[in-house]
């Protein structure tokens, strides 16, 4: 049985949404990712340490039209999602109070057995955004 070559780290995580504009401007004002592009079916936005998060507008991606020109195969999500920016320990009381500022309610945070922190919040589609410190896992 063969093992399979190592696996660097994700690449690209996707989300998607109602309102393609609205949520890039989100992911950009308030968490302040870089736009990389963007067209009318999709955004993408650097979220350092060379990974990307995807926005795709909600009902675009299932056709496979809409993502044969681009040589993307179709796909589609539904319902809120889960994901996790790393951050620095330090960070977290300048997300918090960032984060407040901009409006955005702080829904939970959490202190991990190793030591690790986290904050948690909604977006503008309701998918649950994890700030997290090193020291959540095992490996991080």
């Amino acid at each position: 049985m063969s093992t399979p070559p190592p696996i660097r780290r994700v690449l690209e995580t996707a989300l998607y949404v109602a309102d393609l504009e609205r949520a890039a401007e989100f992911y950009r004002d308030v968490l302040g990712l870089r736009s990389l592009a963007s067209t009318g079916r999709f955004a993408a936005l650097d979220a350092g340490g060379g990974t990307i998060l995807l926005l795709f507008l909600r009902g675009e991606g299932a056709s496979g039209e809409a993502a044969e020109g681009e040589g993307i195969p179709p796909h589609e999500g539904s319902g809120s999602t889960h994901f996790a920016f790393a951050v620095d320990r330090e960070a977290l009381a300048a997300w918090r109070e960032h984060l407040t500022s901009r409006g955005v309610e702080i829904e939970r945070e959490v202190g991990w057995a190793r030591g690790g922190r986290s904050l948690y919040f909604r977006d503008l589609d309701q998918h649950l955004v994890e700030l997290a410190s090193p020291g959540v896992w095992q490996v991080y």
